[in-house]
């Protein structure tokens, strides 16, 4: 290459935690990227769907009224 960093040996230290921070990062981008494939090749079946529909935000008009509510309602099963 024709340029290089030539530190002094006294950031050797901090040219050490660099490197380490640097590999630890680098690490976590190829394990993520490896749950991203991963999860696209599975294709597991969910267990339980997350949609709540008894919560409040299903019975709403999207978006909401502002001020819909003088009060709380009451949710029952």
């Amino acid at each position: 290459p024709r340029r290089y960093s030539d530190y002094p040996d006294a950031y050797t230290a901090w040219n050490v935690i660099s490197t380490i921070g640097s590999s630890i990062s680098l690490l976590g981008i190829i394990f993520f990227l490896y749950i991203i494939w991963e999860s696209m090749m599975v294709q597991r079946q969910v267990i339980y769907p997350i949609q709540l529909n008894s919560s409040i935000e299903w019975y709403q008009n999207t978006p909401p009224a502002e001020h819909s509510y003088s009060e709380l309602p009451m949710l029952t099963n």
